[in-house]
């Protein structure tokens, strides 16, 4: 009887699970903490998980994978890179402005195109995003749950190519900073979801937004 064919590395169970625990990695969370981030039950994602009890490899299900998707900020295009073993320089390090998000309405911080500018900026040792212009910023209130709790830090990346969907930070010639999902934008407004339901949607006349940022990725 012919075997099949070996599965390409790309896509071997090993090599899937090895992505959801360098996005884990990532966001400076353990597996569990992944789970627990993305709604699911804390143990989704353990080791004793990835086995049946018969001991054949047991796959994560899409709808675990869109969730913690969906939390993370990561694509399918950044998924299939873990796959692919590209870590991105693992254990690298960098240093990040970081200030309150409140406080980042303020004026002093950003210049006009939305990069850190200034003195009041503290700092912090997080892993190199790649992006030297990123910054984080610290949460406070309620207005990103259930993703982001008080004291978590979203780090932003003036860089980064912002699609519908994305998670952003925006700053409006008002001096608000909106930490929302982009919904839509148009080439007169941009409409902006809340993360929390208690707080409402916001849509902006385009010309009132001084720059906007996508959130890249948060460390809990």
């Amino acid at each position: 009887m012919n075997k099949a064919p070996p599965m390409p590395h790309s896509l071997s169970h090993s090599a899937v699970w090895a992505a959801i625990d360098a996005l884990a990695q990532r966001h400076g969370l353990s597996a569990s903490g992944l789970a627990r981030a993305a709604g699911l039950d804390p143990t989704t994602f353990n080791k004793s998980k990835r086995v049946t009890a018969s001991g054949r490899p047991r796959w994560p299900s899409t709808e675990s994978l869109a969730k913690i998707f969906e939390a993370t900020g990561a694509t399918l295009d950044d998924f299939s890179a873990l796959i692919s073993g590209d870590r991105t320089a693992p254990g690298a390090t960098s240093t990040i402005p970081v200030i309150g998000l409140a406080q980042a309405g303020d004026g002093g911080f950003f210049d006009d195109a939305g990069f850190p500018v200034g003195g009041g900026w503290e700092q912090v040792v997080l892993p190199d995003v790649g992006d030297a212009n990123a910054y984080a910023l610290e949460i406070s209130g309620d207005s990103m749950l259930p993703l982001y709790r008080q004291g978590d830090k979203i780090i932003v990346s003036p860089a980064a190519t912002i699609r519908r969907g994305d998670r952003v930070v925006v700053k409006t010639r008002g001096g608000e900073i909106l930490a929302k999902q982009l919904a839509r934008q148009t080439a007169q407004t941009v409409e902006l979801s809340s993360l929390n339901p208690d707080y409402e949607d916001r849509t902006l006349a385009l010309s009132d937004v001084v720059f906007m940022a996508r959130i890249i990725w948060a460390s809990q």
